[in-house]
């Protein structure tokens, strides 16, 4: 027997993608993660995670990924000195494409980043990772206040 009733739609999202105050808050998220990651000194390397840690988002490499993705040339990012984990006291290049990744690796060498390996695109953490806590502060997530 057929039910009288019509078949329930799903619900739909109000507003669409995101609104404007999760774009706010990622906008605000990434600025963070972008401050880093202008810190990183020339001839060393950070890894995603530690960016994250640093950006008061701890466990949040993917995000830091998917900022740096995002970014425009425009910003003038080091983003050459982003590396992925490889093991303890070890990091990767993560550029999947091989064209990407030979720039990563050509532009690391010139500010005088050596690599484990004539073909590897690993690094050794303890001699070129950036020491971020010995350098200097995060940046704050407080705003000012007017006087």
């Amino acid at each position: 027997m057929a039910s009288s009733r019509t078949p329930r739609r799903p619900a739909r999202r109000q507003g669409g993608a995101a609104s404007g105050s999760d774009a706010a808050h990622v906008a605000a998220l990434y600025r963070r993660i972008y401050a880093v990651i202008r810190r990183i000194p020339r001839g060393h390397v950070a890894t995603y995670g530690q960016i994250a840690e640093l950006a008061g988002v701890p466990r949040a490499a993917r995000v830091v990924g998917t900022a740096l993705a995002a970014s425009s040339p425009a910003l003038g990012l080091p983003w050459q000195r982003v590396v992925g984990k490889k093991a303890r006291g070890r990091g990767r290049i993560s550029i999947h494409d091989p064209v990407g990744a030979a720039m990563q690796r050509s532009m690391l060498e010139a500010e005088g980043v050596v690599f484990l390996g004539k073909d590897s695109g690993a690094v050794d953490l303890d001699r070129f990772g950036w020491a971020a806590a010995a350098s200097a502060k995060p940046p704050s997530r407080r705003r000012r206040t007017r006087s």
